[in-house]
This record gives structure tokens, sequence and C-alpha cells, in this order.
């Protein structure tokens, strides 16, 4: 068993991890960091320090009603994408830990089509 960064829990949810293969556990949010603990391997885990975490990016979909999943970029280790119960919850707990301007939305499919299409005329242009 994995022994835990956090001295003090702020809130336990469980959750998804998407690192490879969707993983089921529980997040934990402490003092010290964000934790993903898997149900079925002891051995699945995830602890990222805060001091880590560059930023917090948000899928928000219908005018902020929902928010399907989230995901964490570090400074050194990339990105990790997880899925909450109540991904609202975890995110306001999260803002204790992470400055809020550190904490951002992620593009919708049309801004991402949008800039897909801006660059390629753009570049056939220069040519």
């Amino acid at each position: 068993m994995t022994q835990s960064l956090n001295t003090k829990v702020d809130l336990i949810m469980e959750g998804t991890s998407y690192l490879g293969l969707p993983a089921y556990g529980k997040l934990m949010i402490g003092d010290k960091a964000f934790e993903f603990y898997s149900d079925k391997d002891p051995n699945n885990y995830i602890q990222i320090p805060w001091d880590q975490v560059q930023l917090v990016i948000a899928s928000v979909m219908f005018g902020g009603k929902w928010i399907p999943r989230f995901a964490i970029e570090t400074k050194h280790n990339g990105t990790y994408t997880f899925a909450a119960r109540d991904a609202r919850k975890l995110l306001t707990h999260m803002k204790k830990y992470v400055n809020p301007q550190h904490m951002v939305r992620s593009l919708s499919f049309f801004q991402v089509l949008r800039r897909s299409l801006k660059h390629t005329f753009s570049r056939s242009r220069k040519k």
C-alpha cells in the first residue's frame, strides 16, 4: 500500500483516471497533494503535489451546467485527465490550493475547429 502525501484530507470522491485505460477509484484532495487511488490495484495510484500543478483545465459543457472531466497539467510530467461524480465540488475544493488564475476552461469543439481552419488557410496563403 502506498503512503499518502497528505496530512489532512479535505475531500474524497469517486472518480476515474484516464491515464491509458480508464481506472476507477478514489480522488483525494488534501493539504499537500491531489491523489488518485485505484479500487482494484493498490499499485495503480497518482500523486500530484500542489507545487507541481501548473494548470487545471476543465471541460465545461452546456453553459457551465456540466463538467464531464478535467485535466491537471504538471510542470514536469505532462497532463493527467480525470472525471469525478461532482467535478464542480472537486474543483471548488482545489481552489484552496491552486491559484484560481491557473484554473481554465478547455476550448470547445467549434473553437478547436475554427483554429484549425484559420491555421490551415493562413498557411496556404504564405506559400
